[in-house]
């Protein structure tokens, strides 16, 4: 019998705020993250020059060299943020954490890409100048889970992902099927990623990056018919997922269920979205839900602003849901945090949800009619008291996943 999975703690650091006050301010205020990096100067031939650093945070006292020194920022802000979410959970110091029932399902683009520097100038130069006992820990994929797991004394499953832009969404969905098929009562769940030029840099040989450097304020322009490309950010997301029963035993408070997952692969193309399969992939979060179209009540969108993803994405959820479903995307506010994204835009939707309204799209003053016709939060804060939400992210590599969360 499958089980049912609720979500009882959330975390996150992102460029717009690090608590949900904070960042709930800057939303209905209209103010985004995006700033000209001068730092990138120094980059012969990067044409972008606009990122969404996160806001400046504390390192409480037991962060210190000894349990820090394996943790790039990638891995710092996932721990960081999933000792929040613990916390907001009431489990931080909770004998299920390091009972064996409680696991680790996260996901970022890469590890710490300095880290990954360091071996390349090992490449170069010929020499292990630079390279220490923690060099690799840094920079492999799985650093999250695993500083993770390490620094909570963590000892149930772990589940890795690397699918660059999917990264935390895709954890938060096999969490949940984990627990929903009895293998853990408990997981933490989401994605992380640092901010660093190379990774402008991989969407700048596609052209595929804002432009518009003088600008911040008015980028990036998700859906728009004047947007040029993305903004790369950096952020961390944590969900804890529990067994609805293990919640209700302890008086957990519960954000949302999570009803849905759905995740499929392109199966044609690197970097060219395809509709069909992101439409199917919205099909079988719906399919797993036991849920129709018109059942969805709002949908969280991908929106990264780039001339290919908005139109393939846009039209793929018009295909599903036609024009009724209220739909925005919070990219315009925080760039895109890459592996971070769909988990900071899970937090972010659930809390909307909880309070019963959602964002405008950030930026969306000329729609480009190539995009789908949908019904787009435009301008103001859509008041909203949706029962029902979707949440999509789409991936290089052609990895499509959706995400369905129910109020309780």
């Amino acid at each position: 019998m499958n089980k049912r999975v609720v979500v009882t703690g959330m975390g996150g650091i992102s460029p717009i705020g690090n608590d949900w006050g904070t960042v709930k301010k800057n939303i209905l205020s209209g103010k985004n993250g995006i700033r000209f990096m001068e730092e990138w100067n120094e980059y012969d031939g990067l044409c972008t020059r606009l990122g969404a650093p996160v806001v400046p945070y504390d390192l409480p006292a037991h962060y210190n060299l000894k349990r820090t020194r394996s943790m790039g920022k990638v891995a710092l802000y996932a721990v960081l943020v999933s000792e929040w979410a613990l916390e907001d959970a009431g489990l931080l110091d909770h004998e299920v954490i390091t009972s064996g029932l409680t696991g680790i399902a996260y996901g970022s683009s890469s590890g710490t890409p300095s880290a990954v520097g360091d071996f390349g100038k090992m490449l170069f130069n010929k020499t292990t100048d630079g390279i220490n006992a923690n060099s690799y820990i840094k920079m492999m994929p799985h650093t999250t889970t695993s500083n993770i797991g390490i620094f909570f004394g963590i000892t149930g499953r772990i589940i890795p992902s690397s699918t660059a832009c999917t990264s935390g969404s895709i954890s938060i969905g096999y969490a949940y099927e984990t627990i929903k098929a009895g293998k853990q009562i408990v997981m933490l769940a989401g994605g992380s990623e640092e901010l660093c030029a190379t990774q402008a840099a991989v969407f700048d040989t596609l052209y595929a990056t804002e432009t518009d450097n003088e600008n911040p304020d008015d980028c990036p322009k998700p859906y728009d018919l004047k947007r040029k490309g993305l903004v790369v950010g950096e952020g961390a997301g944590t969900l804890i997922l529990e067994e609805y029963e293990h919640a209700m035993e302890r008086g957990a408070n519960i954000y949302a269920e999570v009803v849905g997952f759905g995740t499929n692969s392109d199966g044609s193309h690197v970097t060219q979205p395809n509709k069909t399969t992101m439409a199917r992939a919205m099909e079988l979060s719906l399919s797993d839900a036991g849920l129709e179209p018109f059942d969805i009540q709002y949908i969280n969108g991908h929106g990264t602003a780039t001339d290919s993803g908005d139109i393939a994405e846009s039209q793929a959820t018009a295909n599903v849901f036609g024009n009724g479903v209220p739909f925005s995307a919070l990219k315009g506010y925080i760039g895109h945090t890459l592996g971070g994204a769909g988990a900071l835009e899970a937090w972010m939707s659930l809390n909307m949800m909880k309070e019963g309204w959602f964002a405008p799209n950030l930026n969306l003053n000329t729609l480009d009619e190539r995009c789908g016709d949908l019904n787009y939060i435009r301008n103001n804060p859509l008041t909203l008291d949706a029962q029902i939400i979707m949440s999509n992210n789409f991936a290089f590599g052609g990895v499509n996943t959706s995400l369905i969360f129910k109020k309780l």
